[in-house]
């Protein structure tokens, strides 16, 4: 298996600074890797970035543009990326993730037709999970979004 990267270290850190409650410190660092890959560079870099900025995010509309970056940059991933980057699945296993989170953030926002969309976008890329907790995980989170939409 591949070792991580540098960028992927890096981000491992600020993961770290986030568990520990540091959201500051973790957010600034996020910025720092995001400044120095851009927006067109690598879409594993970009993906990895923006899921992880997403989570450290105090307004939900900020949220929302994180997790849209990492969706899209997620879109852009090869098969043959992720596993040089020695990580398991396919590039279209980050989608359902991917997918949960911008459904709930769009449900936390109140944007209805947009919560409707990534819940069916989500279970429909679930197929690409392994069939284990992780997989559980986020069909359950998936459904717990739908049931609040249709609560609403």
């Amino acid at each position: 298996m591949a070792e991580p990267d540098d960028v992927m270290q890096r981000l491992g850190a600020a993961l770290e600074l986030m568990q520990a409650g540091d959201r500051a410190a973790a957010r600034a660092r996020y910025q720092g890797i995001w400044d120095e890959i851009g927006p067109d560079g690598d879409p594993l870099h970009r993906c990895a970035v923006a899921h992880s900025m997403a989570d450290v995010q105090d307004d939900p509309r900020d949220e929302l543009l994180w997790d849209t970056r990492a969706l899209e940059a997620a879109e852009l991933l090869t098969d043959e990326r992720v596993a040089a980057a020695g990580i398991a699945g396919s590039a279209r296993s980050f989608e359902p993730s991917l997918h949960l989170n911008l459904a709930d953030v769009h449900l936390r926002l109140g944007h209805r037709d947009q919560v409707a969309h990534h819940v069916a976008a989500g279970a429909a890329t679930l197929d690409a999970l392994a069939d284990d907790g992780y997989r559980a995980m986020i069909a359950g989170g998936l459904d717990r979004v739908a049931d609040a939409l249709r609560d609403r």
